[in-house]
């Protein structure tokens, strides 16, 4: 009954304290609706980017991972830290500078319309069957775990998921469709920060059991029982081979960190450069922080129950939970860990409004529409959206390797061609529209055709940079017979202050010379 009481007063705290912050805030405008007014600081950034990317697809699918494969799966995290410095120095500078609220908005500037509008619908199409429903059925895993919901309504184990899984999707889409990204943001905020101290608190509370009082000697008897599991560097047939971190993974981290809307609308909404810089490189530290909260538990997790949950990977998270924290304060963590998945979930959605209301509706359906019937389509949006993650939500389980790779194959489909152009628009000045357009259907062919129908036996990461060599030989082909018709000039909007951080280049060199460094210290094992 505790934890129940602790889990609802967390809760009311967060909805009180974001309902209080926005009180005077117009929600009613496209920015201050879409961008959160473009008032958004670096401490909220970083807090809203860290919880957006950390839910529960990490906190359960990581950690089980890790649980059966070790440490190898760190690289997911650190070489983030190498994609946030892109963004900080070269990407989101540029994005600034051109007033975007989307990133397809970005495509059309540099290649045509029809650009903008496919990738708009890859996006929507990626947000409804990949990330929406494993993060809200691994949210339900969690919660069903921690409350025994299914044999506190006397119902099945199966039955407990669904109720909890329409829970969390309705709690969810209220922040998304009536707060806006401010709302978003700010809950964000005070729940990524809980969620770094209580996920800090279960490896911690283990290690000092472990070890009798001391966490360095709980960490010595972790290591001693299994030190195969702290090594980060994967064998060609693990599950995340090294030679990946060369090919398709420096690919979907820069997709991900510099080019991925849901993650850099925050930036987008920034008070000005310095406040977004502050908040990505910020974002960068608690990325290599974040394999103490997402990949350590796992580990800690096979010196408490073996390989007993093999089979089972995915629960090892919720019954570390249990095994290590007071009673008192499991309610709390549950509390964290559903603003975790509620913070995806929520941000996913108001990403997905905004794509849709701006990228397609306002210049397909709506050409002279109002600021206001924007927002109101955007509501509506997020509200259909949410009721299709819901329903395909039960779909994803039984992965055979996990939840987190489960959602990293399935990412690759749409992720690899959009970077592919993205980096060409950027980099290369004689891709034409066509030859983006090309790409986008060559490799996304390539890769459904490869990784799920031939399932050809080269790991999914090594086919992503494949993937994206492909896209590029199809880009240079189409452009050749194809050229460009214009030039692309990048305007100044002037819609914020472009002044650049003064720590930005010294913490760039620092989060870069760290992260090969854990590479260089933990490689050894």
């Amino acid at each position: 009954m505790y934890t129940v009481i602790t889990f609802f007063a967390f809760t009311a705290f967060v909805a009180f304290y974001s309902w209080y912050k926005l009180r005077k805030e117009k929600l009613d405008s496209k920015d201050g609706y879409f961008l959160g007014g473009r008032s958004l600081t670096g401490v909220v950034i970083a807090g809203s980017m860290l919880l957006t990317n950390i839910s529960t697809e990490h906190l359960i699918g990581m950690n089980g991972s890790s649980y059966k494969n070790g440490f190898i799966i760190i690289a997911w995290e650190v070489t983030s830290a190498l994609a946030l410095v892109a963004a900080a120095i070269y990407f989101v500078p540029k994005y600034l500078k051109m007033g975007l609220t989307t990133i397809p908005e970005y495509l059309e500037k540099r290649f045509d319309s029809t650009t903008r509008t496919l990738v708009a619908l890859f996006l929507m199409i990626s947000f409804i069957v990949t990330l929406l429903p494993i993060v809200l059925y691994t949210g339900a895993i969690n919660i069903e775990s921690i409350f025994n919901i299914s044999e506190v309504l006397e119902v099945s184990k199966e039955q407990g998921l669904w109720i909890t899984v329409v829970a969390i999707g309705v709690l969810g889409s209220i922040y998304a469709i009536f707060g806006g990204l401010k709302a978003v943001a700010v809950s964000d905020t005070i729940n990524g920060y809980g969620l770094l101290i209580g996920g800090l608190a279960i490896p911690l509370i283990a290690l000092v059991s472990i070890g009798d009082g001391n966490p360095l000697d709980g960490l010595v008897k972790v290591y001693n029982h299994s030190p195969e599991k702290f090594n980060v560097v994967g064998a060609k047939d693990s599950v995340l081979p090294f030679g990946v971190l060369f090919t398709g993974l420096i690919i979907n981290q820069l997709y991900f960190w510099s080019m991925n809307q849901t993650i850099i609308q925050r930036a987008l909404g920034a008070k000005n450069l310095v406040e977004a810089q502050k908040g990505l490189l910020f974002t960068g530290v608690l990325k290599i922080l974040v394999p103490i909260i997402i990949i350590l538990p796992g580990v800690i997790g096979f010196y408490y129950f073996g390989d007993s949950l093999y089979e089972n990977q995915d629960m090892i998270y919720p019954e570390l939970i249990k095994k290590v924290l007071p009673v008192g304060l499991v309610g709390i963590f549950a509390a964290i860990v559903m603003g975790a998945v509620l913070s995806t979930f929520n941000s996913v959605l108001n990403s997905a409004a905004t794509i849709f209301s701006i990228d397609v509706y306002k210049r397909h359906l709506g050409k002279n529409c109002s600021d206001k019937k924007l927002v109101r389509v955007g509501k509506l949006t997020s509200t259909i959206l949410a009721i299709f993650a819901i329903l395909v939500a039960p779909m994803v389980a039984n992965a055979p390797d996990g939840l987190y790779q489960l959602l990293q194959q399935l990412n690759g489909i749409f992720f690899i061609p959009i970077a592919s152009i993205m980096l060409a628009g950027f980099f290369l000045k004689r891709i034409s529209a066509l030859g983006a357009k090309a790409a986008l259907f060559v490799g996304l062919a390539f890769y459904i055709l490869t990784t799920f129908i031939l399932k050809v036996d080269i790991h999914f990461v090594h086919i992503w940079g494949i993937e994206f060599l492909l896209n590029l030989a199809v880009m240079f082909g189409v452009s050749y017979f194809y050229p460009a018709d214009k030039d692309f000039n990048q305007e100044d909007l002037h819609v914020v202050d472009l002044k650049e951080w003064k720590y930005t280049k010294p913490m760039a060199i620092a989060l870069c010379v760290i992260t090969v460094l854990i590479y260089i210290m933990l490689g050894q094992n």
